[in-house]
Protein backbone atom coordinates (compact mmCIF):
# COMPACT_ATOMS: atom_id res chain seq x y z
CA UNK A 1 0.00 0.00 0.00
CA UNK A 2 0.93 3.24 -0.67
CA UNK A 3 1.20 5.46 2.93
CA UNK A 4 0.86 9.03 2.61
CA UNK A 5 1.93 11.73 5.49
CA UNK A 6 1.24 15.53 4.99
CA UNK A 7 2.70 18.15 6.71
CA UNK A 8 0.14 19.13 9.64
CA UNK A 9 -1.40 22.72 8.85
CA UNK A 10 -3.35 23.51 12.08
CA UNK A 11 -2.45 26.63 13.74
CA UNK A 12 0.78 25.78 15.73
CA UNK A 13 0.67 21.77 15.43
CA UNK A 14 4.00 20.35 15.30
CA UNK A 15 3.29 16.87 15.75
CA UNK A 16 3.53 14.47 12.73
CA UNK A 17 1.85 11.57 11.52
CA UNK A 18 4.73 9.30 11.57
CA UNK A 19 8.21 9.14 13.37
CA UNK A 20 11.15 8.04 10.83
CA UNK A 21 11.14 4.86 12.77
CA UNK A 22 7.26 4.37 12.24
CA UNK A 23 8.30 4.64 8.10
CA UNK A 24 11.06 2.26 8.40
CA UNK A 25 8.30 -0.65 10.08
CA UNK A 26 5.99 -0.26 7.37
CA UNK A 27 8.83 -0.30 4.47
CA UNK A 28 10.31 -3.43 6.31
CA UNK A 29 6.47 -4.55 5.53
CA UNK A 30 6.41 -4.24 1.61
CA UNK A 31 4.42 -0.65 1.56
CA UNK A 32 5.62 2.50 -0.03
CA UNK A 33 5.77 5.65 1.81
CA UNK A 34 5.32 9.13 0.74
CA UNK A 35 5.87 12.31 3.37
CA UNK A 36 5.57 15.71 2.57
CA UNK A 37 8.88 17.93 2.47
CA UNK A 38 8.83 19.33 6.05
CA UNK A 39 6.75 17.04 7.89
CA UNK A 40 8.91 16.17 10.83
CA UNK A 41 10.62 19.71 11.53
CA UNK A 42 8.58 20.06 14.43
CA UNK A 43 9.74 17.29 15.88
CA UNK A 44 13.67 17.23 15.47
CA UNK A 45 13.58 14.91 11.89
CA UNK A 46 14.54 16.48 8.93
CA UNK A 47 13.41 15.47 5.56
CA UNK A 48 16.92 12.89 5.35
CA UNK A 49 15.99 11.08 8.00
CA UNK A 50 12.86 9.84 6.85
CA UNK A 51 14.61 9.60 3.23
CA UNK A 52 16.93 7.39 4.76
CA UNK A 53 14.11 5.23 6.55
CA UNK A 54 12.63 4.67 3.03
CA UNK A 55 10.19 7.08 2.88
CA UNK A 56 10.05 9.33 -0.99
CA UNK A 57 9.80 12.88 0.06
CA UNK A 58 7.14 14.50 -1.78
CA UNK A 59 6.97 18.22 -2.28
CA UNK A 60 3.50 19.52 -1.12
CA UNK A 61 0.28 18.11 0.08
CA UNK A 62 -1.32 17.92 -3.04
CA UNK A 63 1.50 15.09 -4.08
CA UNK A 64 0.85 13.48 -1.04
CA UNK A 65 -3.09 12.94 -1.13
CA UNK A 66 -2.93 12.55 -4.88
CA UNK A 67 -0.79 9.30 -4.83
CA UNK A 68 -1.11 7.99 -1.51
CA UNK A 69 -3.97 5.23 -1.03
CA UNK A 70 -4.09 5.92 3.42
CA UNK A 71 -3.35 9.00 4.54
CA UNK A 72 -2.11 8.97 7.87
CA UNK A 73 -1.83 12.41 9.92
CA UNK A 74 -2.36 13.71 13.77
CA UNK A 75 -5.11 16.76 13.45
CA UNK A 76 -8.67 16.48 11.88
CA UNK A 77 -8.31 17.57 8.32
CA UNK A 78 -8.32 20.85 7.50
CA UNK A 79 -11.26 22.49 4.86
CA UNK A 80 -8.59 22.65 2.23
CA UNK A 81 -7.26 19.04 3.34
CA UNK A 82 -10.75 17.68 2.73
CA UNK A 83 -10.85 18.81 -0.62
CA UNK A 84 -7.75 16.65 -1.28
CA UNK A 85 -9.38 13.82 -0.07
CA UNK A 86 -11.21 11.09 -2.65
CA UNK A 87 -13.64 8.27 -3.07
CA UNK A 88 -11.30 5.22 -2.30
CA UNK A 89 -8.93 7.14 0.43
CA UNK A 90 -8.28 5.80 3.76
CA UNK A 91 -7.80 8.45 6.33
CA UNK A 92 -6.10 7.55 10.00
CA UNK A 93 -6.02 10.17 12.23
CA UNK A 94 -7.74 12.35 14.76
CA UNK A 95 -11.41 13.21 13.92
CA UNK A 96 -13.47 14.46 16.99
CA UNK A 97 -16.52 14.86 15.20
CA UNK A 98 -19.15 14.67 17.65
CA UNK A 99 -18.28 18.94 17.89
CA UNK A 100 -17.25 19.45 14.31
CA UNK A 101 -20.04 19.54 11.98
CA UNK A 102 -18.22 21.34 8.93
CA UNK A 103 -15.33 18.83 9.24
CA UNK A 104 -18.06 16.13 8.76
CA UNK A 105 -19.88 17.41 6.02
CA UNK A 106 -16.28 17.79 4.14
CA UNK A 107 -15.47 14.44 4.85
CA UNK A 108 -19.04 13.09 3.93
CA UNK A 109 -18.51 15.29 0.55
CA UNK A 110 -15.05 13.75 -0.17
CA UNK A 111 -16.39 10.34 -0.59
CA UNK A 112 -13.50 8.95 1.52
CA UNK A 113 -13.24 6.24 4.11
CA UNK A 114 -11.82 7.73 7.72
CA UNK A 115 -10.96 6.30 10.99
CA UNK A 116 -10.39 8.29 14.11
CA UNK A 117 -8.34 6.86 16.49
CA UNK A 118 -10.21 8.59 19.59
CA UNK A 119 -12.94 5.84 19.18
CA UNK A 120 -10.46 2.57 19.02
CA UNK A 121 -11.30 0.45 21.65
CA UNK A 122 -9.30 -2.46 23.51
CA UNK A 123 -9.89 -5.25 25.43
CA UNK A 124 -10.58 -3.62 28.34
CA UNK A 125 -12.79 -1.06 26.87
CA UNK A 126 -10.46 1.68 26.91
CA UNK A 127 -9.15 4.18 24.52
CA UNK A 128 -5.35 3.41 23.49
CA UNK A 129 -4.95 6.15 20.47
CA UNK A 130 -6.33 8.83 22.44
CA UNK A 131 -4.98 7.54 26.04
CA UNK A 132 -1.18 9.17 25.01
CA UNK A 133 -2.18 12.43 24.10
CA UNK A 134 -5.01 12.52 27.34
CA UNK A 135 -1.68 11.51 29.18
CA UNK A 136 0.32 14.63 27.94
CA UNK A 137 -2.79 16.97 28.04
CA UNK A 138 -3.72 16.02 31.88
CA UNK A 139 0.14 17.07 32.67
CA UNK A 140 0.27 19.90 30.11
CA UNK A 141 -3.40 21.31 31.84
CA UNK A 142 -2.08 21.80 35.24
CA UNK A 143 1.35 23.76 34.03
CA UNK A 144 -1.11 26.06 31.40
CA UNK A 145 -3.24 26.54 34.08
CA UNK A 146 -0.13 27.56 36.70
CA UNK A 147 0.64 30.27 34.08
CA UNK A 148 -2.12 31.45 33.61
CA UNK A 149 -2.88 32.18 37.24
CA UNK A 150 0.02 34.73 36.92
CA UNK A 151 -1.44 38.32 37.45
CA UNK A 152 0.38 39.45 34.25
CA UNK A 153 -1.68 37.15 32.29
CA UNK A 154 -4.88 37.65 33.89
CA UNK A 155 -4.86 35.22 36.66
CA UNK A 156 -5.30 35.80 40.80
CA UNK A 157 -1.62 35.66 41.07
CA UNK A 158 -1.60 32.55 42.81
CA UNK A 159 1.06 30.20 43.57
CA UNK A 160 -0.21 26.63 43.92
CA UNK A 161 2.58 24.89 45.84
CA UNK A 162 1.92 27.99 48.39
CA UNK A 163 4.89 28.97 50.40
CA UNK A 164 5.77 28.38 53.93
CA UNK A 165 2.78 30.42 55.99
CA UNK A 166 0.56 30.84 52.96
CA UNK A 167 -1.77 28.28 51.51
CA UNK A 168 -1.23 26.20 48.24
CA UNK A 169 -3.44 27.25 45.39
CA UNK A 170 -6.98 24.54 44.91
CA UNK A 171 -7.13 22.77 42.16
CA UNK A 172 -10.06 20.96 41.11
CA UNK A 173 -10.60 17.89 38.08
CA UNK A 174 -13.38 17.10 36.85
CA UNK A 175 -13.26 13.70 35.43
CA UNK A 176 -10.99 10.80 37.21
CA UNK A 177 -10.23 9.23 33.96
CA UNK A 178 -6.75 8.96 32.11
CA UNK A 179 -6.55 13.26 31.87
CA UNK A 180 -7.77 13.57 35.02
CA UNK A 181 -5.37 11.08 36.70
CA UNK A 182 -2.16 12.65 35.25
CA UNK A 183 -3.20 16.24 36.00
CA UNK A 184 -3.52 15.27 39.15
CA UNK A 185 -0.21 13.71 39.53
CA UNK A 186 1.26 17.26 37.78
CA UNK A 187 -0.68 19.49 40.28
CA UNK A 188 0.05 16.95 43.60
CA UNK A 189 3.66 17.22 42.36
CA UNK A 190 3.48 20.83 42.39
CA UNK A 191 2.12 20.89 46.05
CA UNK A 192 -1.55 22.21 45.20
CA UNK A 193 -4.50 21.70 47.13
CA UNK A 194 -6.07 18.98 45.05
CA UNK A 195 -9.96 17.57 44.71
CA UNK A 196 -10.86 15.05 42.16
CA UNK A 197 -14.73 14.58 41.43
CA UNK A 198 -15.87 11.50 39.13
CA UNK A 199 -18.97 9.76 39.48
CA UNK A 200 -17.39 6.02 39.06
CA UNK A 201 -17.27 4.94 42.83
CA UNK A 202 -15.08 2.21 41.31
CA UNK A 203 -12.26 4.78 39.52
CA UNK A 204 -12.47 6.88 42.43
CA UNK A 205 -11.32 3.86 45.11
CA UNK A 206 -8.52 3.26 42.06
CA UNK A 207 -7.36 7.20 42.24
CA UNK A 208 -7.55 6.47 46.43
CA UNK A 209 -5.27 3.46 45.86
CA UNK A 210 -2.56 5.51 43.31
CA UNK A 211 -2.74 8.88 45.36
CA UNK A 212 -2.50 7.03 48.79
CA UNK A 213 -4.83 9.98 50.77
CA UNK A 214 -2.87 12.36 48.90
CA UNK A 215 -5.87 13.93 46.87
CA UNK A 216 -9.29 14.90 48.43
CA UNK A 217 -11.67 12.13 45.88
CA UNK A 218 -15.66 13.35 45.93
CA UNK A 219 -18.56 12.04 43.85
CA UNK A 220 -18.95 14.32 41.06
CA UNK A 221 -23.00 15.46 41.76
CA UNK A 222 -23.89 18.65 40.68
CA UNK A 223 -23.74 20.55 44.04
CA UNK A 224 -20.32 18.67 44.39
CA UNK A 225 -18.87 20.19 41.37
CA UNK A 226 -20.15 23.50 41.86
CA UNK A 227 -18.85 23.65 45.23
CA UNK A 228 -14.94 22.51 43.88
CA UNK A 229 -15.58 25.11 41.36
CA UNK A 230 -16.40 28.03 43.74
CA UNK A 231 -13.81 27.34 45.69
CA UNK A 232 -10.84 26.34 43.18
CA UNK A 233 -7.89 28.39 41.81
CA UNK A 234 -7.69 26.38 38.70
CA UNK A 235 -10.65 24.01 37.27
CA UNK A 236 -9.61 21.20 34.86
CA UNK A 237 -12.32 19.78 32.64
CA UNK A 238 -11.23 16.57 31.96
CA UNK A 239 -14.75 14.90 30.91
CA UNK A 240 -15.26 11.96 28.05
CA UNK A 241 -17.94 10.27 26.40
CA UNK A 242 -16.17 8.26 23.55
CA UNK A 243 -17.19 9.60 20.17
CA UNK A 244 -19.88 11.78 21.62
CA UNK A 245 -20.19 15.80 22.40
CA UNK A 246 -18.69 16.38 26.21
CA UNK A 247 -21.00 17.02 28.64
CA UNK A 248 -21.74 20.45 30.05
CA UNK A 249 -20.71 20.19 34.19
CA UNK A 250 -20.52 24.16 34.48
CA UNK A 251 -22.89 26.62 33.37
CA UNK A 252 -22.45 30.52 32.54
CA UNK A 253 -24.33 31.26 35.95
CA UNK A 254 -21.99 28.82 37.88
CA UNK A 255 -18.71 30.85 35.91
CA UNK A 256 -20.23 34.07 36.63
CA UNK A 257 -20.26 32.96 40.81
CA UNK A 258 -16.52 31.90 40.40
CA UNK A 259 -13.43 33.83 41.91
CA UNK A 260 -12.20 36.92 39.70
CA UNK A 261 -9.37 35.84 38.23
CA UNK A 262 -9.70 32.03 39.01
CA UNK A 263 -8.92 29.76 35.58
CA UNK A 264 -10.65 27.18 33.82
CA UNK A 265 -8.81 24.73 31.35
CA UNK A 266 -10.79 22.77 29.08
CA UNK A 267 -9.33 20.23 27.72
CA UNK A 268 -12.20 18.55 26.84
CA UNK A 269 -12.82 20.91 24.09
CA UNK A 270 -12.12 18.55 20.93
CA UNK A 271 -15.40 17.30 22.03
CA UNK A 272 -17.11 20.41 22.29
CA UNK A 273 -15.62 21.43 25.84
CA UNK A 274 -17.27 20.84 29.38
CA UNK A 275 -17.43 24.06 30.36
CA UNK A 276 -20.90 26.48 28.87
CA UNK A 277 -18.61 29.31 28.32
CA UNK A 278 -15.64 27.54 26.21
CA UNK A 279 -15.38 27.96 22.77
CA UNK A 280 -12.02 26.59 21.10
CA UNK A 281 -8.47 28.29 21.46
CA UNK A 282 -5.15 27.80 19.55
CA UNK A 283 -1.55 27.97 20.41
CA UNK A 284 -1.51 31.63 19.25
CA UNK A 285 -3.98 32.66 21.25
CA UNK A 286 -4.99 30.53 23.88
CA UNK A 287 -6.95 32.42 26.68
CA UNK A 288 -9.79 34.75 26.83
CA UNK A 289 -11.92 36.38 29.53
CA UNK A 290 -15.29 35.59 30.95
CA UNK A 291 -17.20 36.99 33.56
CA UNK A 292 -13.90 37.65 34.93
CA UNK A 293 -12.65 34.02 34.96
CA UNK A 294 -9.39 33.14 32.25
CA UNK A 295 -10.26 30.03 29.83
CA UNK A 296 -7.79 28.33 28.58
CA UNK A 297 -9.32 26.00 25.23
CA UNK A 298 -6.69 24.71 23.33
CA UNK A 299 -7.95 21.63 20.71
CA UNK A 300 -4.77 20.65 20.30
CA UNK A 301 -2.80 20.84 23.67
CA UNK A 302 -0.78 18.31 22.85
CA UNK A 303 1.09 20.50 19.78
CA UNK A 304 2.91 21.90 21.84
CA UNK A 305 5.19 19.55 22.79
CA UNK A 306 5.66 17.84 19.80
CA UNK A 307 8.47 15.71 19.72
CA UNK A 308 7.01 14.21 23.31
CA UNK A 309 3.69 13.78 21.56
CA UNK A 310 4.36 12.19 18.39
CA UNK A 311 6.75 9.27 19.76
CA UNK A 312 4.11 8.80 22.33
CA UNK A 313 1.26 8.72 19.64
CA UNK A 314 3.38 6.59 17.20
CA UNK A 315 3.98 3.81 19.99
CA UNK A 316 0.10 3.31 20.23
CA UNK A 317 -0.70 4.37 16.60
CA UNK A 318 1.90 1.92 14.99
CA UNK A 319 0.16 -2.11 15.28
CA UNK A 320 -2.75 -0.32 13.75
CA UNK A 321 -1.25 1.70 10.94
CA UNK A 322 0.61 -1.62 10.19
CA UNK A 323 -2.73 -4.24 9.94
CA UNK A 324 -4.62 -1.31 7.90
CA UNK A 325 -1.75 -1.16 5.29
CA UNK A 326 -1.06 -4.90 5.84
CA UNK A 327 -4.56 -6.16 5.49
CA UNK A 328 -6.54 -3.30 3.75
CA UNK A 329 -9.03 -1.51 6.26
CA UNK A 330 -12.05 -3.54 5.36
CA UNK A 331 -10.30 -6.88 6.85
CA UNK A 332 -8.23 -5.52 9.31
CA UNK A 333 -11.82 -3.80 10.61
CA UNK A 334 -13.89 -7.06 10.37
CA UNK A 335 -10.50 -9.40 12.12
CA UNK A 336 -10.19 -6.86 14.96
CA UNK A 337 -13.34 -5.28 16.38
CA UNK A 338 -11.75 -2.51 18.31
CA UNK A 339 -10.14 -1.13 15.17
CA UNK A 340 -13.35 -1.39 13.70
CA UNK A 341 -15.00 0.82 16.16
CA UNK A 342 -12.58 3.60 14.86
CA UNK A 343 -14.66 3.85 11.54
CA UNK A 344 -16.77 7.10 11.87
CA UNK A 345 -17.18 7.40 7.83
CA UNK A 346 -17.52 5.52 4.95
CA UNK A 347 -18.10 6.99 1.15
CA UNK A 348 -20.56 9.30 2.16
CA UNK A 349 -21.85 7.85 5.25
CA UNK A 350 -21.55 8.41 9.16
CA UNK A 351 -20.88 5.07 10.49
CA UNK A 352 -20.35 5.58 14.20
CA UNK A 353 -23.66 5.60 16.00
CA UNK A 354 -22.26 8.39 18.77
CA UNK A 355 -20.91 10.52 15.88
CA UNK A 356 -23.78 10.19 14.19
CA UNK A 357 -26.67 10.83 17.43
CA UNK A 358 -24.25 13.89 18.63
CA UNK A 359 -24.39 15.51 14.82
CA UNK A 360 -28.41 14.40 14.51
CA UNK A 361 -26.75 12.28 11.02
CA UNK A 362 -28.61 8.75 9.84
CA UNK A 363 -25.72 6.35 10.39
CA UNK A 364 -25.27 2.80 9.61
CA UNK A 365 -23.73 0.35 11.60
CA UNK A 366 -19.78 -0.18 10.07
CA UNK A 367 -20.35 -3.90 10.01
CA UNK A 368 -23.25 -2.76 6.94
CA UNK A 369 -20.48 -0.88 5.29
CA UNK A 370 -17.85 -3.90 5.91
CA UNK A 371 -20.02 -6.49 4.43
Amino acid sequence: MRVGVPREIKTHEYRAGLTPPSVRELVRHGHEVLVQAGTGAGIGCDDASYAAAGARIAPDAASVFGEAEMIVKVKEPQPQECDLLRPGQLLFTYLHLAADAPQAQGLLRSGCTALAYETITDARGHLPLLAPMSEVAGRMSVQVGSQALLKAHGGRGVLLGGVPGVAPGKVAIVGGGVVGSHAARMAVGLGADVTVLDRSLPRLRQLDDLFGGRVHLVFASLDAVEQAALAADLVIGAVLVPGATAPKVLSRAQVARMQPGSVLVDVSIDQGGCFETSRPTTHADPTYVVDGVVHYCVANMPGAVARTSTWALNNATLPFTLALADKGWRAACRDDVHLRRGLNVHEGRITHPAVGESLGLPWVPAEDVLG
